[in-house]
């Protein structure tokens, strides 16, 4: 691979720190610790190894009793069991097992943030492996612009989808919780990479004018990905400034 592929190839870390930084900044009035943030986002980046023995081990026993990727069974199991299924739990466990019992994790945003956090460190590692996949400088490019609008927000949103639900069953008794959130995250990821993964059953059966509705289903779940968090981070945030106000007229009356 030419030295200009190696660059491209790492410059695939910088969609996922540019995503941080907006996650962060919607956590700005009462921010989580530096170093915290950190080290979930490098645990998140850590949960790749995990996830990729997972996948190949279920690949290998479940999958061979199933057709194979190129058939619409395949292509569903590959969506939402090896990768979504998979992943997700990787990335949440994360979350779990390193702030959810912090005395800094107090409040329903903190759930969105660090799950988004661990999401965009797995989302680093595998945008530059897949980059580095690419044998030609074009599909390098291609793969950068799609997987920058698309995957690595994606998973920011799906594995803060979790942390919401599970945030918000923690401090209000309310929601499906821990695991509606990681159903719903496994919905999300599994229909994105289902609809990729779908284009070479399609093809193989002579629907390539079918393989031209991708690329708008992917970016509809992608936008709905959006607006299901952007509701929940909203009324996090609503729910976290009452309760920082009662807090605030406590301590002074």
């Amino acid at each position: 691979m030419a030295h200009s592929s190696w660059q491209i190839a790492a410059s695939g870390a910088l969609p996922a720190l540019i995503a941080m930084w907006l996650v962060d900044r919607l956590d700005a009035k009462r921010p989580e610790p530096a170093r915290l943030r950190r080290l979930v986002t490098f645990m998140g980046m850590v949960s790749v190894i995990p996830a990729l023995i997972l996948e190949v081990v279920i690949s290998k026993t479940l999958g061979e009793k199933l057709p194979p990727p190129l058939t619409y069974q395949g292509a569903s199991f590959h969506a939402f069991v090896v990768a979504a299924f998979v992943e997700e739990a990787c990335k949440i466990w994360v979350v779990y097992r390193i702030v959810w019992r912090r005395p800094e994790f107090d409040e329903r945003m903190d759930g969105i943030v660090y799950a988004s956090r661990a999401g965009l460190g797995f989302a680093l590692v595998e945008n530059v492996l897949y980059l580095l996949r690419e044998q030609s400088l074009g599909g390098q490019l291609t793969t950068w612009i799609m997987r920058a609008v698309l995957a690595v927000p994606g998973h920011a949103m799906w594995t803060g989808m979790i942390g919401a639900m599970a945030a918000r069953r923690r401090f209000d008794r309310r929601g499906l919780g821990l695991a509606g959130g990681y159903l719903l995250a496994v919905a999300f990821h599994g229909g994105y990479d289902f609809c990729v993964f779908l284009q070479m059953p399609l093809h193989f059966e002579g629907y390539d004018w079918a393989t031209k509705l991708v690329m708008p289903a992917l970016v509809g779940l992608t936008l709905l990905a959006f607006f299901v968090l952007r509701s929940m981070a909203r009324t996090a945030l609503r729910l976290d400034d009452a309760d920082a106000t009662l807090a605030a007229r406590s301590t002074h009356g």
